[in-house]
């Protein structure tokens, strides 16, 4: 395929900005382009994000560094920051185009090429399910967001809450199938709020709609992506204990903060007794699961006290992964204005302690596991993910995006799991 139709691709943020992208590739491919490095590409999709400061401030640092290349590419900005901040990235360079509409990006990308209405079987860029070389692809259920909580500026973003049709969930699936996907992933800005009919007019949640999916597709392991706490019920966790493993034995339940003082101040809907009942009625139901969470350090007004109230009730929740974030202030929310900043130096500290804390949870939530049998989706050769999103190591014989079951034998000092197959 002629050079002159590279398109390179650049993610910034959440998982969802990654499934979106992978999709953006597939059409591409479809339509003759070649994903390339940037420096050989004469058009770089960059896909912002505006979840914090410094998030935003990486997307104009991409968007300039594309835009300076040698051989003067068409950049493309879209997501988050395009949809809020369009004239500012559109005056970072005159070879900057924003477009808001992201299933408007690779259509605009094939005719900057030259491929426009040159649709093709595509030519795959690698062996894998997705054609940034991804083994568990993403697909996108949900978007939008009704929340409001006061850090937050992606609800301004992304719109009103919304839902995929189950009917085209399910193509999705059987898509990513086709591509030799052994386990997909849902993923969505609020997932577990998906609420969608069926063409019985059928209001399906998403307990419902993992019924479907199980019983209307082959795909081996269905895993959820991150699902707020007042989403994860008695319904979901029964239909997650009945899958016979089809449905991955993990769960990121976004936290935010540990103490409920912080919490009333984010406007988050739920206060950690909340947070409690809802991880015993994951574990009732499913013993084994292994529990992800975000945690925020710095909000506004955080004590001493509060953070370590908050840090307690981490170590009492036996988080598997915990991503730890310093706050960071975006204009335009609440909490930009509210009284109580934290100095960056105390949130450094704060976030490096609540860092230790996390290695230390997910070194004993691995130890945990030794003994066990476990299904394990290979990456890369030798490496693989079980269940619970833990790095295990394997046979470097075993086929690449195999999905195969194991016996957990040992763990290494950063929560690695070494493995045999069964």
């Amino acid at each position: 395929m002629s050079e002159s139709h590279g398109v390179a691709l650049i993610n910034l943020g959440c998982r969802v900005n990654r499934v979106e992208l992978d999709h953006m590739a597939l059409d591409l491919e479809r339509a003759g382009a070649v994903l390339t490095p940037e420096r050989e590409a004469r058009v770089v999709i960059v896909n912002t994000c505006a979840v914090t400061g410094e998030a935003e401030a990486k997307t104009r640092k991409a968007v300039r560094r594309a835009a300076s290349l040698p051989s003067t590419p068409l950049v493309i900005a879209t997501g988050c920051v395009a949809n809020l901040f369009a004239d500012e990235l559109a005056a970072l360079a005159p070879n900057v185009r924003v477009e808001k509409d992201k299933a408007a990006v690779a259509a605009i990308a094939a005719e900057a090429l030259g491929l426009a209405g040159d649709a093709r079987e595509p030519s795959p860029s690698c062996d894998a399910p997705t054609p940034t070389g991804r083994t568990r692809p993403g697909i996108k259920i949900q978007d939008g967001c009704d929340n409001r909580c006061t850090y937050c500026i992606v609800w301004r973003a992304r719109g009103a809450a919304r839902s995929m049709a189950p009917e085209d969930v399910l193509d999705a699936v059987r898509a990513a199938r086709a591509r030799g996907a052994r386990e997909v992933v849902l993923t969505g800005i609020n997932l577990g709020s998906y609420r969608a009919e069926d063409r019985a007019g059928r209001e399906l949640a998403l307990p419902a709609l993992l019924d479907l999916v199980l019983g209307e597709t082959d795909v081996e392991r269905v895993r959820l992506s991150s699902i707020e706490p007042p989403d994860v019920t008695d319904e979901l966790c029964r239909t997650m204990a009945l899958a016979d493993g089809r449905i991955a034995p993990f769960l990121h339940v976004c936290l935010q903060a540990g103490c409920d003082e912080t919490l009333r101040r984010m406007a988050r809907v739920y206060r950690t007794d909340d947070f409690r009942r809802v991880v015993e009625t994951a574990r009732e139901h499913l013993p084994g699961v292994a529990l992800g969470t975000d945690l925020i350090v710095g909000f506004p007004g955080e004590t001493d006290d509060d953070f370590e109230r908050s840090l307690e009730f981490c170590r009492e929740m036996r988080f598997a992964k915990m991503h730890v974030f310093r706050y960071s202030r975006r204009p335009g929310t609440p909490a930009a204005t509210m009284e109580g900043q934290v100095d960056p130096h105390v949130m450094a500290r704060r976030g490096e302690r609540s860092r230790e804390l996390a290695d230390e949870m997910r070194l004993a939530e691995a130890r945990r596991l030794v003994g066990a049998r476990d299904l394990a989706v290979v990456q890369y050769p030798g490496r693989g993910v079980t269940g619970g999103l833990f790095d295990v190591l394997l046979d470097p014989s075993i086929p690449v995006d195999s999905l195969v079951p194991v016996r957990l034998t040992d763990v290494r000092d950063d929560a690695t799991l070494l493995a045999e197959p069964l």
